[in-house]
C-alpha cells in the first residue's frame, strides 16, 4: 500500500525527537498544521518498512532516526504545544471533532441510514476508515441494492479525500467546520474489501461475493485471494490440512514454504508423515535462490485449493470466529 505524501510527512515528524520536530512544526501556517492534524488522525497502521521508505525520500541521514513513531496525534499536540504556545496550538488542534470522529461514535444504525442517502463512492470512503466490526454492521443494515455498488468502489480505492469525510459529518452537525485542506489517507480497498465481506459469515459472504462476480469477476477474485492468505494455514485444522496437500505437487509445496514463516512450516509439515516431511525439508534446504514471483504464484496455487476444497464442502478454513452475529 503506498502512503500519501501528506501520511510521509505525518510519518517522519512523528518518528523524530522533540527537540528536531519543534522547530519544523513552527514553520507550518495553519492551514498546514490542520492537514497534519486531520491526517494524523486518520492514519491506522503502516508497514514497518514504510518508515526507512519515507526517511530515504526526505532525508539523507534517516538511518540514524528513531524508528518508532511517537504516538500520533498527542505527540503532534505536545510538539505544536512547544513550539507555538499552548493557546495557538489549542485555537488550531483544538476543533470541535472531525467528521470521522463523530461517524466512528455514532450508533451503526445512524451512519448507515446517512450512508443510504449518500453515492456509493461516499459511503465507500467512510466504510474504508471505520474499524471492521462497525464497517461491517454498517455496511448489513444498507440497503440491498446500495451493498454491492458500495463493495466494488470500496474494493478499488487507494486513497481517499479527507475532506470527503465532513461532506458526511455534516449530517449530523451544521457547525462542524469544512475542511480546508485537500489531504488525502491512503486505502488498501481490495483487503478492507475482504475484512468486511470475511465478517458477514459464510452463507453472506457467499451471496455477496456472487453479486460482485456478477458485476466485475476480477474484483471478486482479488476478494476472494484477500480474504484467505497461505499465512492464514496456520489456523487450519490437521486433517484440512492433510486434505489441501493432497492437492498440491510436492515440488509447488516446496516453494510455496520459502518465504513462510517458521511456524507455518512446522504446522504444514507436522501434518504429514515424518518420511514425507524430512523429504520436503531436504528439498526446501537445496533449493537456492527462486525468484519472489514464483513463491508468491505457488502459494496462491495452494490457497486456491484450500478455497476450491471449502466451497466445495471438503473442509473448514476456519474463519467461523470472523463473522459478525
Amino acid at each position: 500500500m503506498e502512503l500519501t505524501g501528506p501520511e510521509k510527512a505525518v510519518l517522519m515528524l512523528l518518528s523524530l525527537d522533540e527537540a528536531v520536530a519543534g522547530p519544523i512544526v513552527a514553520e507550518f501556517d495553519a492551514s498546514e498544521l490542520r492537514k497534519l492534524r486531520e491526517v494524523a488522525a486518520l492514519m491506522r497502521s503502516v508497514p514497518a518498512a514504510a518508515l526507512h521508505d519515507v526517511y530515504a525520500e526526505f532525508v539523507e541521514r534517516g538511518k540514524n532516526l528513531i524508528a518508532v513513531p511517537h504516538g500520533g496525534i498527542s505527540y503532534l499536540r505536545r510538539l505544536a504545544a512547544s513550539a507555538l504556545g499552548e493557546s495557538r496550538s489549542e485555537e488550531i488542534l483544538d476543533a470541535p471533532a472531525g467528521g470521522l470522529e463523530r461517524i466512528a461514535k455514532a450508533s451503526s444504525d445512524t451512519v448507515a441510514a446517512v450512508l443510504a442517502n449518500e453515492h456509493p463512492q461516499v459511503a465507500a470512503a467512510i466504510l474504508s476508515q471505520l474499524e471492521p466490526l462497525h464497517a461491517v454492521r454498517v455496511f448489513e443494515l444498507l440497503p440491498p441494492e446500495a451493498q454491492t455498488p458500495v463493495l466494488l468502489r470500496l474494493s478499488t480505492l487507494t486513497e481517499v479525500p479527507a475532506g470527503l469525510l465532513e461532506t458526511v459529518a455534516a449530517a449530523f452537525a451544521d457547525d462542524l467546520p469544512a475542511s480546508d485542506t485537500e489531504a488525502a489517507i491512503s486505502v488498501d480497498g481490495i483487503a478492507r474489501a475482504a475484512a468486511l465481506v470475511r465478517r458477514l459469515g459464510k452463507e453472506r459472504s457467499g451471496e455477496m461475493l456472487a453479486r460482485i462476480t456478477e458485476e466485475n469477476a476480477d474484483i471478486a477474485a482479488e476478494i476472494r485471494q484477500a480474504m484467505f492468505t497461505f499465512e492464514d494455514l496456520i489456523k487450519v485444522d490437521v486433517r484440512s490440512i492433510r486434505a489441501i496437500l493432497s492437492e498440491v505437487p510436492s515440488d509447488v509445496l516446496v516453494l510455496a514454504l520459502k518465504t513462510a514463516s517458521e511456524a507455518l512450516k512446522e504446522h504444514l509439515l507436522s501434518c504429514m508423515s515424518q518420511r514425507a516431511a524430512e523429504l520436503i525439508r531436504d528439498d526446501l534446504e537445496a533449493l537456492g535462490a527462486v525468484r519472489l514471483a514464483e513463491v508468491e504464484a505457488a502459494q496462491r496455487q495452494i490457497v486456491e485449493a484450500a478455497l476450491r476444497l471449502e466451497a466445495g464442502g471438503a473442509i473448514s478454513l476456519g474463519q467461523e470466529e470472523d463473522s459478525v452475529v
